[in-house]
């Protein structure tokens, strides 16, 4: 089987099967809410081998629907690079004051 090609970093994501929250592999063998934790990727073989333990979470019945997604790292920071990954990683578009947006405004 061909390996696939990544052109950008890698954050793996998955829905937690309880309640369905967008969850972050963290790379110390747990997943987060928060992107900010998520753990970025650079080579096909790190991603692979990481996606094949994350996947054994499923099996356990704890995530469901686990893949890899393009980041940018700019100073440290991780962005997504598709609006559909900003908008699981933010929250609902349309009622600021509902999901993990309005956490952020609150904080701010």
């Amino acid at each position: 089987m061909a390996k696939k090609k990544y052109r950008f970093p890698q954050v793996i994501t998955a829905n937690r099967l309880m309640g369905g929250e967008v969850v972050y592999w963290t790379g110390d063998g747990g997943w987060s809410e928060s992107f900010s934790e998520a753990t970025a990727y650079l080579e096909p073989d790190a991603i692979e081998a990481t996606l094949a333990v994350a996947e054994k979470d499923i099996d356990a019945l704890k995530v469901i629907d686990v893949y890899p997604f393009d980041v940018t790292n700019e100073d440290g920071i991780l962005t997504p690079v598709k609006m559909r990954e900003h908008i699981r990683a933010k929250g609902p578009t349309v009622r600021l004051d509902l999901g993990k947006q309005a956490e952020t405004r609150a904080e701010a």
